[in-house]
């Protein structure tokens, strides 16, 4: 038996900011920031089941990830990786020289050579800093892709 999963383009952004919600990546909270969404993707499996998500966007004339998730379950089958690569592609298509964002998961991102950027040096365009969770009980790294 095959898992048949399938990428594609969507417009849910509210659907994939549940989504990251449930996976414990956002803190449900309004947004602190503007944010120009550029794309979203979803990855599903049968009947629309979300198990994974990426949206790419812009703040401050910068290109980021505003969130990447894949369900647990589905964390070993190269989703996340499929979604980054696809991003990364994006943003070369959009002429873009780098791609920001907030990991709380860095070692996986660097592995596709995204370096941690020294806090007081990384843009602060990122709503973690409202965040309740933030240094309490969640240490993201603040990441960046040369492109």
């Amino acid at each position: 038996m095959s898992l048949r999963l399938r990428m594609q383009e969507t417009d849910e952004y509210e659907r994939l900011v549940k989504f990251f919600v449930e996976n414990q990546l956002e803190f449900d909270g309004d947004e602190e920031v503007d944010t120009d969404i550029i794309k979203c993707y979803k990855v599903t499996h049968g009947d629309d089941h979300l198990v994974g998500a990426a949206v790419l966007a812009k703040r401050e004339g910068r290109y980021i990830i505003d969130g990447i998730a894949v369900e647990k379950i589905y964390r070993k089958m190269k989703v996340g990786e499929i979604l980054l690569k696809k991003i990364i592609g994006e943003v070369k298509k959009l002429e873009g020289d780098s791609l920001y964002l907030v990991a709380r998961a860095p070692e996986f991102f660097k592995k596709f050579g995204f370096v941690a950027v020294d806090p007081e040096q990384a843009p602060n365009f990122f709503e973690c800093k409202y965040c309740p969770q933030y240094q309490v009980s969640c240490f993201p790294e603040v990441l960046k892709l040369e492109i």
